[in-house]
């Protein structure tokens, strides 16, 4: 589909469960409610989110496991369709090239339409200095979305595997400093607020959490009548059919090339 109009594909490729819940979550879940269709693709387990509060006697690996059924059960909150987490290492990540052809994989796996990621560019944080998985995978994202995941000569071995190239008509980062689009989440704000409570492991004091979250209402609202928004920066791409010369977005190779490509590889 080429517009909101009818149910778009949403594929959320983020670092960590509850970063979805986080960054997004009141946006997803009004698209969940619009009848969007919704799917996480998290890079780590998490399983390095320890905090004062994390029980002495957890390891890593009872974390990574708590963690799944924290993220299930999140994502049912919100209204996720499915959830899918990978084994990268937890506070480790880094966007090689390896990574790269990971995200190419499960985007043409999945085929989203709208691709939401985080700004890689965000450094701090309102309370210091930005995770460093949180900018790897926002890079990673980007760099597997342009020029690689709608490429054929990009990873031929993913066509042996019957992925078949796929470009994201919109990429959203969410975390950014720079958006360009805002949206009204008001109605959905309590649903993000709940889903991310389901985060008991990282929620370390959940009556100040909640409040800190009620009181970042959007300009202009008051504590009676409040408004919520959250930010973006949106990239469009601009698709071109395989004839067309190359554009100012992405090139695109010709058909008969691109025929002759992949019956080199088949």
């Amino acid at each position: 589909p080429g517009t909101w109009d009818s149910p778009q594909n949403i594929l959320v490729i983020l670092a960590h469960p509850d970063d979805p819940e986080f960054f997004c979550g009141a946006t997803l879940a009004k698209w969940a409610r619009a009848g969007h269709h919704i799917t996480y693709q998290l890079l780590t387990c998490g399983d390095k989110g320890f905090n004062p509060t994390t029980d002495p006697d957890m390891t890593p690996d009872k974390l990574c496991a708590i963690r799944h059924e924290e993220q299930y059960a999140a994502a049912k909150v919100i209204g996720v369709e499915a959830v899918h987490i990978m084994d990268n290492p937890d506070g480790y990540l880094v966007p090689d090239i390896n990574l790269r052809r990971e995200v190419v994989r499960e985007i043409r796996r999945h085929k989203p339409d709208i691709l939401i990621t985080c700004d890689p560019q965000n450094l701090f944080a309102t309370y210091g200095i930005n995770h460093p998985d949180h900018r790897a995978a926002g890079q990673v994202v980007l760099d597997a979305v342009f020029p690689a995941a709608g490429n054929l000569v990009y990873f031929p071995e993913l066509l042996e595997e019957g992925f078949e190239p796929h470009m994201p008509r919109e990429v959203w980062c969410s975390l950014t400093q720079q958006p360009n689009t805002t949206m009204d989440v008001t109605e959905t704000w309590e649903v993000k607020l709940n889903a991310i409570l389901q985060h008991k492991t990282q929620v370390q004091d959940a009556e100040k959490l909640i409040e800190r979250f009620r009181s970042r209402r959007a300009e202009g609202s008051t504590e009676e009548n409040p408004r919520y928004e959250e930010a973006f920066r949106v990239v469009r791409y601009k698709l071109l059919p395989a004839t067309d010369p190359p554009g100012d977005v992405f090139q695109s190779r010709s058909a008969s090339n691109m025929a002759k490509f992949r019956g080199r590889h088949e």
